[in-house]
């Protein structure tokens, strides 16, 4: 009978070991820009990593049908990789999700919107409120690395993050709203001033050569966080589709999409 106890015991030890901390659910199209693509697939080799590392559950599907309240109730965190939903009851399970307490990280593409264009700003809790970014007004073109600055310490996605650390190449993105304003918004990343020059061109107007620029914010209402990484560089020149770089190749940019995991999965506000 003391043998039999003490192999429940083990067993029931064994399972609480074995059972995940927090499970995450990335949402994908994968169908438009190369860019977008490459930063996907690598997405779905590195988190499976991460998640085996840190003990949480990575799962993914580009069915946005699964957008939906009870699908959404076995997830702690929500990732939207490269898009947004674009049907009205997956919007408003996404949004109910959010006001509920769940987890969300959306990278580089997913807070895109402009009208005119096939992802018209048509949305307004999402990018007015949720994000408040409002629309895209302009881009750097090539991609290209940028040196980032931590504008806030305190967050525990920028554990271990020194105050200014050099990005993979990105397509950084400017906005329409000033995110300074909004008292909501906690402006987590933006790009220092000794990255400018800030692109290559050859259009004058995609080189940045000064400005301020947030590449990385939460709305303190929610338990969310934007970053605008996730465009890796290919080799438009030559079209040869070659992938030259890769969003996960940093170690600190790494660190920090781990930390904004382990953040918002774990419930820490």
């Amino acid at each position: 009978m003391l043998l039999l106890t003490f192999a429940l015991s083990h067993l029931q030890q064994a399972n609480a070991q074995n059972k995940s901390d927090f499970k995450v659910i990335a949402f994908f199209t994968g169908k438009n820009d190369k860019a977008h693509i490459s930063f996907v697939k690598e997405a779905h080799k590195q988190f499976p990593e991460m998640a085996r590392k840190n003990n949480f559950t990575y799962d993914s599907t580009s069915n946005w049908t699964n957008l939906n309240s009870e699908f959404l109730s076995k997830y702690q965190v929500v990732l939207f990789l490269d898009t947004r939903p674009d049907a009205p009851e997956q919007r408003a399970a996404f949004q109910k999700y959010m006001e509920n307490g769940g987890g969300w990280i959306g990278f580089h593409f997913a807070a895109f919107a402009l009208t005119p264009s096939a992802y018209p700003q048509n949305w307004d809790w999402y990018h007015n409120q949720f994000l408040g970014s409002g629309q895209y007004k302009s881009n750097t073109w090539r991609p290209t690395s940028a040196i980032l600055k931590v504008e806030d310490k305190t967050n525990a996605s920028l554990e271990g993050i020194p105050a200014t650390f050099k990005a993979s190449p990105n397509e950084w993105y400017r906005w329409e709203k000033d995110l300074t304003t909004n008292p909501d918004i906690q402006i987590l990343l933006s790009i220092d001033p000794t990255s400018f020059p800030l692109g290559t061109g050859p259009k004058q107007h995609e080189i940045w050569h000064s400005g301020y620029y947030p590449v990385a914010w939460t709305n303190k209402k929610y338990k969310m966080l934007y970053m605008n990484m996730g465009h890796n560089d290919i080799d438009y020149d030559n079209k040869t589709d070659k992938e030259l770089s890769f969003t996960f190749n940093n170690e600190l940019q790494t660190q920090f999409i781990l930390n904004t995991l382990l953040w918002l999965g774990k419930g820490k506000k």
